[in-house]
């Protein structure tokens, strides 16, 4: 056991972190481009956070959630989302005194003790935003139009944008009784978990997977049903937002989330290309996040993007990811000072022979080989192979690094054509 990572984990190898590096980078750019800031919040906070933001009913503080007791018998939970941190660093640093609206981003490792899918492990990447302080249909728009125009740089094109509206705590009780009483006479044919969201969230029902359970649900009353007339008209301008940016979008009136926190707009990106779990981001409003969290009241909007699956949808569309970065010199003898010139080098310390370390350069896609034998040496000379033309140069020993420098800045001119 001690030579295997705990069920739910994965290492990413050298050969794998080039796509998080770049998914990442793509996302930083984007959020920069929209004026979002970069925030980073402990890995564990305190139980009640969670309890109290997420909801004690959900399926995440019930059954996922990595909870435990620090040395001080403080209930300690491992990060299961990314929203109620944010939320808390919100009001911890008074950031509600100032102008608004407030735009972060962040890049985070989030815990759920759930049955590990293909490409959303107990212990997963995220990348996500969150928008403070305005209620203005357009915040919602530009949160939207962020993870799409993400999608798109990044090359993924076999997409869906799935959008709903969920009430508001005024509107939403109707909806909530009207909905009970169309499942009592059926909840015994509804699944386990379906029998236990009946009593503390009935809407989480309209999004059970479970085939048995979608088929009881046909003519279900949906929250769009019962909504007021300021969450009508407020989904009514998200839909003209996005309808004036080009994003096309599908209603799905059983769209719900399941974090007791949100409210109004529903959203979820969905790819067909990874099978039946193909949610690849989602995310809503959350009015009465802060509120709830001990702050005052402020509206809010943000999404969340599961990187692992993300890098899956690209995969499967056959997406090329930038190749990993090559090394751009291999040294047949050591000669580390080409390193401060901010030159990718290596050398070889395996005692190979000459042929041996040519076939290691070309393993590592080094683009070019520097040979220094002890003929070299006392000629005062290196020997410069280009590794994919097969020239070979003579190059004085005081002349090396400028030479290599601007053999390098020639071919990265080159690609950048």
């Amino acid at each position: 056991m001690l030579t295997t990572a705990p069920r739910g984990t994965a290492d990413i190898l050298p050969d794998q972190i080039a796509k998080f590096h770049h998914v990442e980078d793509v996302f930083r750019n984007i959020c920069r481009q929209a004026n979002f800031h970069e925030i980073r919040t402990p890995m564990f906070e305190h139980s009640e956070l969670f309890n109290r933001a997420v909801g004690e009913q959900t399926d995440i503080v019930q059954k996922e959630m990595y909870t435990f007791l620090d040395r001080s018998e403080r209930s300690i939970t491992l990060r299961p989302e990314g929203t109620a941190p944010v939320a808390r660093a919100f009001i911890e640093h008074g950031i509600y005194a100032q102008a608004q609206p407030t735009k972060y981003y962040y890049i985070a490792q989030i815990f759920r003790y759930e049955k590990p899918q293909q490409g959303r492990l107990r212990q997963h990447q995220q990348c996500g935003i969150e928008y403070f302080g305005s209620r203005h249909p357009y915040a919602d728009v530009e949160v939207i139009s962020l993870a799409y125009r993400f999608y798109r740089q990044l090359g993924l094109r076999q997409f869906e944008l799935l959008l709903n509206t969920i009430g508001c705590p005024s509107c939403r009780p109707a909806h909530r009784q009207a909905l009970s009483e169309f499942l009592a006479s059926r909840l015994p044919a509804l699944c386990p978990d379906c029998q236990s969201r009946y009593e503390r969230n009935p809407m989480r029902i309209l999004d059970c997977k479970n085939e048995s359970c979608q088929a009881q649900l046909k003519d279900a009353p949906t929250p769009i049903d019962y909504v007021c007339d300021s969450c009508a008209g407020h989904y009514q301008g998200v839909k003209a937002g996005l309808t004036a940016l080009g994003i096309s979008f599908r209603e799905n009136p059983r769209l719900v989330r399941g974090l007791d926190y949100y409210t109004n707009t529903a959203f979820e990106f969905y790819s067909s290309q990874i099978g039946a779990q193909g949610a690849i981001g989602a995310g809503g409003r959350y009015d009465g996040l802060v509120e709830s969290c001990g702050g005052p009241a402020t509206p809010g909007v943000g999404f969340g993007i599961g990187t692992e699956r993300l890098i899956l949808a690209l995969e499967a569309e056959g997406v090329e990811f930038p190749p990993t970065a090559a090394v751009d010199v291999f040294i047949a003898a050591l000669l580390a000072e080409l390193r401060q010139a901010d030159l990718v080098a290596e050398f070889d310390l395996m005692g190979r022979g000459l042929k041996a370390q040519m076939k290691q350069a070309s393993r590592l896609g080094a683009k070019r080989v520097v040979v220094l034998g002890d003929d070299e040496i006392e000629r005062g000379i290196a020997v410069v192979r280009d590794m994919a033309g097969g020239e070979q140069n003579e190059v004085p020993l005081g002349e090396l690094v400028p030479y290599l420098t601007a053999q390098q800045r020639g071919s990265r001119r080159g690609e950048n054509r």
